[in-house]
Formats: structure tokens, C-alpha cells, sequence
């Protein structure tokens, strides 16, 4: 028999969970050899068949002041991966974005010359903030795949391998069923649904939500007939839901991938993290306000090393404000609900940020095949390069 291809996968948040789930299927299915999959990641990739070495949303943190508690935890997970792969001795080692967690960890497998090919997945953002990354990253890999066409020359300068994949989100995703979820959950046709997406990892989520959820309670004042929606992966679930306890008007809160999906279709607008959820909205179509705030002294070291003007990939690919951003001092609930309700009183307004979010969001598509085949082929030739030499 064929020995099978051992491939270890380390993804550390939600949507990091996804793409690794589209790409072991991809895997699989473009594969000439059987794939045993090891590593950590969460329920989506579960389903494709990884039994994950330990939680994977213990390493779903964001910010610089923010890890500080949990370091230690961090260091001990990070010495368990590299052991756990060390014993297993896989082909290939893809590290799925999470740089702050993922780099540490191939930084540990080199000095332990680990046999394996090293491959990362979601180009760390050197064109937005600490341009010196990219020749870290190409002492650490042997292969980088990109979801933007623009990432590849920052690091083949630097003499690593590179392929532009394109973006999942964007070409992958399968639209929502609007209608169903509407039906599903008693949601009236003429009712103005507001999605709530406060974020995947707890801090967020419990930084946002009382934000979020003052915002919403100023713009039911002015939208009487206002129906409500919070989508969170199910980690977090509890912490959102304790927010509309008794809350006087229709809310919905749910979890998992598809119930997300539908109720974003089912929106007529949408309070969102900044983040990767942010294009699965855009791609809906659905007009939003984005949102985020971290701790100050987080915010203040990002400034001083921030290139780019915006947060929202769609306004940084477009190089103007779209999507409007209310980040930091500007996340506040009377600044979200203003944007909110200027956006559903204004079609001229909404129509414009879906247009242009559309024109955005299609420079992020390649062309011949779709991103997680195109990933799964550039890994299955770094293998067999591996294994000519």
C-alpha cells in the first residue's frame, strides 16, 4: 500500500479554521497519495477529518498589551506543537496565518531542523505595518501562499517562493439563504434587520459588545421596526447572548459558519469587527459601518508602525474610504448608530458602498481556479520539490 502523505496544519482563529478546512478537501482531492492530517485548528476542519492537539481558539488573541495574560500559556502551547511535530514527523508543516503564534512555532522547528517542508498560509500584512517581516518570513518558509496580488514582490525580493492563491472569502464563499433564515427565526419581510459580527475571539467580543449593544439601543430609538442578529463562532457565544438578555425588540443570536452566512443575507445592514468577516459581508452585498477598538497602549504602538491609511482590506484595495471606519476613539455608540442610520435612511448611500465594495472585492479573485485548489496544487509542488532533491 501507499503510504499516506502526513501533512500538519496549524490554524489559530476562526477564519483561519475555514480556510484550513477548504484546503484539506482540496488537498484531498488533488492528492495521488492518501493524506493522514495532524495539528490544531477548530470544528470545520474537524469535519474534514484533524483531530486538533489542543483548543484552537486558545490562541484566537489580537493586540500587543492584550496576550500579555496569557503568554505563558502561549510559550507552553508553542513547545507542545513543536513537540507533538518533532514526534510525528510529517511531509509538510502548513502554518495557516496567526503569525504572532505560527512563526514562533516554524522559528523552533529550524532550529530543530525539522525535516519537514514549511509552508505558511495568509501572507503576514507587511505593506500595512513591519515591512522587516517579510525577511523573517523567508528565513522561516520555504513556500509563502498569498491572498492579495499585490503581496508576492515583497517577499520574492527576499529570495521566498510565492504563489498568489487569491482570496477563499471571496471566491468561495456560497451565498446565504436570506429568505430561510427570515422564515426560520419569525423574522417579518418588512422588518429592518441589523447583523451584529462583534468578532471570534473572546477579547473581542467582550471589548465590542457593550459597544455594540448601546449602539443598537440608540438606533432602535430612530428604527422602530428593527430586528436584530448576532452571528459568533460557538467559543464565544456565551459572552454576546448575555448582552440581550430581555431585550425588548426581535434578537437572534447563533453560531456556526452556515447560520452566519444566512443571517448575513438575511441583513439589510450590519455593524461589523474589522476583519475578514468584513468581505464576507461586503461579498453579501449587505451595507456596513466597521468597528474596532483595542487597548490604548495597543493602539498607540500600532499607529507609530501603521502604513496604510485604512483597516478594511476593501478601502485599502480602493485607496478611499467606502466602508466608513469608526476604529478606536471613534468606536463609540453614538458614532456606530449615527453611521448606521445614515446608511438605512440613505439608498443612494448603500447602493454606492455596494457597488464600489464590488469593484474592490473582484481584484481579489485569480483567474484560472479557485483559491483553495490553487493552494492545495502550490503545496503538493513544494512537496515533490522537496522530494526531487
Amino acid at each position: 500500500m501507499t503510504s499516506p502523505l502526513k501533512i500538519y496544519l496549524i490554524a489559530g482563529e476562526a477564519s483561519g479554521d475555514l480556510l484550513g478546512a477548504r484546503l484539506m478537501r482540496a488537498l484531498k482531492s488533488r492528492s495521488d497519495r492518501p493524506i493522514a492530517f495532524y495539528g490544531v485548528g477548530g470544528d470545520q476542519m474537524a469535519a474534514e477529518g484533524l483531530a486538533s492537539l489542543f483548543p484552537f481558539y486558545e490562541l484566537s488573541m489580537m493586540g500587543f498589551i492584550e496576550i500579555l495574560p496569557y503568554i505563558f500559556n502561549l510559550a507552553a502551547r508553542i513547545q507542545q506543537t513543536v513537540d507533538d511535530i518533532m514526534a510525528k514527523q510529517p511531509d509538510m508543516v502548513i502554518t495557516i496565518d496567526s503569525p504572532g503564534f505560527n512563526f514562533r512555532v516554524a522559528a523552533k522547528l529550524r532550529r530543530e531542523n525539522c525535516r519537514a517542508r514549511l509552508v505558511h498560509y495568509v501572507a503576514p500584512s507587511v505593506w500595512a505595518y513591519k515591512p522587516k517581516r517579510a525577511k523573517k518570513c523567508a528565513a522561516l518558509f520555504d513556500h509563502l501562499l498569498c491572498l492579495l496580488p499585490f503581496e508576492p514582490p515583497y517577499f520574492e525580493k527576499e529570495g521566498l517562493s510565492c504563489t498568489w492563491v487569491g482570496h477563499p472569502v471571496v471566491a468561495e464563499t456560497e451565498p446565504g439563504d436570506g429568505a430561510g433564515f427570515r422564515e426560520k427565526y419569525r423574522i417579518a419581510e418588512n422588518a429592518t434587520l441589523l447583523a451584529l459580527l462583534p468578532g471570534s475571539r473572546k477579547g473581542e467580543v467582550k471589548r465590542h459588545m457593550p459597544i455594540f449593544a448601546k449602539a443598537v439601543t440608540l438606533l432602535a430609538a430612530e428604527c422602530p421596526n428593527l430586528a436584530l442578529v448576532i452571528a459568533v463562532p460557538k467559543n464565544v457565544l456565551p459572552f454576546a447572548a448575555a448582552y440581550f438578555e430581555g431585550c425588548p425588540f426581535h434578537a437572534v443570536i447563533t453560531a456556526g459558519e452556515r447560520e452566519k452566512q444566512d443571517a448575513i443575507a438575511a441583513a439589510n445592514a450590519a455593524i461589523v469587527k474589522s476583519g475578514t468577516v468584513a468581505l464576507e459581508v461586503s461579498l453579501a452585498r449587505v451595507p456596513m459601518v466597521v468597528a474596532y477598538r483595542v487597548n490604548a497602549l495597543s493602539a498607540w504602538l500600532f499607529r507609530r508602525i501603521q502604513l496604510t491609511k485604512f483597516a478594511n482590506l476593501v478601502n485599502i484595495i480602493a485607496g478611499r474610504e467606502i466602508i466608513p471606519e469608526l476604529l478606536q476613539e471613534l468606536c463609540a455608540p453614538i458614532f456606530i448608530a449615527g453611521a448606521t442610520a445614515a446608511l438605512l435612511s440613505d439608498p443612494r448611500r448603500r447602493n454606492m458602498q455596494q457597488e464600489e465594495s464590488a469593484a474592490a472585492l473582484a481584484q481579489l479573485v485569480p483567474p484560472g481556479g479557485r483559491p483553495s485548489d490553487l493552494a492545495a496544487e502550490a503545496i503538493l509542488r513544494t512537496h515533490g520539490k522537496n522530494n526531487a532533491a
